[in-house]
């Protein structure tokens, strides 16, 4: 399997004026490690029910634009962004730029968001759970439109915007892939079977997950797509070190099932210790 690492804790040793050299050394380590992604968590609070709300986190988009400076093969990107957390206009050049200043690295990884408090805190809009899945597929049409050869207006349910040019382009061609996260059946893996190059859910047990994919399959054929074509990943949500055993045997069950990539955590105090185990794991 694939490996990304995924950050999104930050309660590191050393404390705030340590992240920016820890962050450094970790998404250096990762590169080194033959690793293939780097991605980080879009919250502006801490996610409540993972870990305390008022634990250290750093801006999301900030963070890869610090990480592409850094590296030079790594995909970068959102594991995932926020649908109401930015304008889509916005997003849509944000990402753009990202691609652009890491030679065509960047991946729109995209969710619709879940964390009510959060958004209150920020004073951003919260509507009920069918709305705010209409604007990420909203948002992500805008940035198909905006990275495609149509400059014109998009008019939808939730968003116009007057003109969708995107000048200069973003490095990869067509456009940036497209990662869509989540499980839910109604929506979500629509949107997934409609959108997305790359499929992003957590590792839920084998079973769950197996049904996920016979639902996935069920989109696809309603909307003339072979779900076969968009990439499968899987977010392992504990301390790998915690059951070697355990995470190995997941990741060969996974892998029976499609998935190719597995995004990583490096928890605790000392990140490059986490990723320093994983590359032995995975080299072994």
């Amino acid at each position: 399997m694939q490996v990304g690492v995924h950050i999104c804790t930050f309660d590191w040793a050393g404390g705030p004026a340590a992240i920016r050299g820890t962050l450094a050394d970790v998404v250096r380590d990762t590169e080194a490690a033959g690793f293939h992604f780097v991605t980080f968590m879009d919250h502006f609070k801490q996610a409540e029910g993972f870990m305390p709300p008022e634990d250290p986190i750093i801006e999301g988009y900030s963070a890869l634009a610090y990480t592409a400076a850094l590296t030079e093969r790594v995909t970068l990107g959102m594991l995932v962004t926020g649908a109401l957390f930015r304008n889509p206009g916005v997003l849509a050049k944000t990402v753009t730029t990202l691609d652009v200043l890491s030679g065509g690295r960047a991946m729109l990884g995209i969710g619709g968001a879940w964390f009510a408090r959060e958004h209150a805190a920020m004073g951003l809009e919260f509507p009920p759970p069918g709305e705010r899945l209409g604007r990420m597929e909203e948002v992500v049409q805008i940035c198909l439109q905006t990275w495609s050869d149509d400059d014109g207006p998009y008019t939808g349910r939730y968003y116009d915007l007057a003109e969708t040019m995107c000048s200069p382009p973003p490095i990869t061609r067509p456009h940036p892939p497209i990662m869509i996260g989540g499980g839910g059946e109604q929506k979500t893996l629509r949107a997934v079977a409609q959108y997305a190059d790359i499929w992003n859910i957590a590792s839920f047990p084998v079973d769950r997950i197996r049904h996920k994919l016979d639902v996935l399959r069920a989109h696809g054929d309603a909307v003339g797509r072979d779900t076969e074509q968009i990439r499968k990943t899987i977010l392992w949500m504990d301390d790998p070190r915690d059951d070697e055993d355990a995470f190995r045997g997941g990741l060969d069950e996974y892998a029976a099932l499609g998935f190719d990539t597995v995004f990583v955590m490096p928890y605790g105090a000392d990140p490059r210790a986490s990723v320093a185990w994983l590359a032995e794991v995975m080299d072994t």
